[in-house]
């Protein structure tokens, strides 16, 4: 399968340390924008319960995102769960951000594929 760029945001619509829902494809996929380390996309949906990763809270510094319902935290590089109670990834997803746009790598037939 070839990758495909899809566009999602501007670099000024996400400020640093917050994460944003976008739905592409029917694939849900939060972006993080880490500051001087760039933005990161993975799935929005935990790997524990259906909740979006989104909302919850975003460390820069340790470059993870904490689910707001239970407090699982996952690598936003590798997607790992770093806490219980998720003990499987979540998807990451490549980004590429060109003229101040954000963009991340899809594969054809990649909406509904989650995790």
């Amino acid at each position: 399968m070839t990758p495909t760029l899809v566009a999602l945001a501007s670099t000024t619509e996400i400020p640093v340390g917050e994460a944003r829902r976008f739905v592409v494809d029917g694939l849900e996929v939060a972006v993080v924008n880490l500051g001087d380390e760039g933005f990161r996309a993975v799935s929005d949906i935990c790997s524990h319960e259906h909740y979006h990763l989104s909302d919850g809270e975003v460390e820069p510094e340790d470059q993870t995102i904490e689910c707001w319902k239970h407090g699982s935290t996952f690598d936003l590089n590798t997607g790992r769960p770093l806490t219980l109670p998720a003990t499987r990834p979540v998807r990451v997803f490549e980004v590429k951000v060109e003229d101040e746009t954000i963009m991340i790598e899809m594969e054809d037939g990649d909406g509904g594929t989650d995790g």
